[in-house]
């Protein structure tokens, strides 16, 4: 059974898979197409992604632009992050809007983002690992970011910027208000 938790933005989407554990470890099943289609998540993902991450790495915001737009699902295998997705559809009644979760391997929980949003995270813990699959390979020339900074957004991270480690790419990333969108 699918546990399918709304956020504050609509198709943003936290999600619980049962975890079964015994003196062995731990069984979940993370990603069954059946149940997740049942549960209103019907995507079709073709490439599974993974980063590990000292505490303090903000990785985004990333996205990529049609025709290769992305949707994703993130869990963490071990540590925490706080995750972050940002609409960037301008006809969209929540341009703009961001919502955060934390996921953790603790707390067994994941985040779908569907195409037309920003996505980021900050390690919130050493040696996390996050594991994501997206629904469209990656495409260095679609391959665009947002400065996770941007005061029109306005992001709530939980570390200070003095905190955060950042690729140079991300760091040179521009505002929403210059950045290439959806319609």
């Amino acid at each position: 059974m699918v546990d399918v938790i709304p956020t504050a933005l609509p198709g943003v989407l936290e999600i619980v898979t049962p975890r079964f554990g015994d003196d062995r470890g731990i069984f979940s099943e993370t990603w069954n197409a059946a149940a997740f289609a049942e549960a209103g998540i019907d995507t079709a993902f073709v490439q599974d992604n993974f980063s590990r991450s000292a505490k303090g790495v903000l990785r985004g915001l990333h996205y990529q632009v049609e025709p290769i737009a992305q949707a994703k699902l993130v869990r963490v295998g071990r540590g925490a992050i706080f995750d972050v997705a940002v609409d960037i559809r301008r006809s969209s009644p929540t341009f703009g809007r961001w919502t955060g979760i934390e996921l953790s391997a603790a707390r067994w929980n994941q985040l779908f983002v569907p195409a037309g949003f920003a996505h980021g995270f900050i390690a919130v813990e050493d040696d996390t690992e996050v594991q994501y699959k997206v629904s469209a390979p990656y495409s260095a020339a679609h391959d665009r970011a947002i400065a996770a900074d941007d005061p029109a957004i306005g992001i709530d991270w939980p570390l200070a910027p003095s905190e955060w480690s950042r690729s140079a790419k991300d760091v040179a990333a521009p505002l929403l208000a210059q950045a290439e969108i959806f319609a």
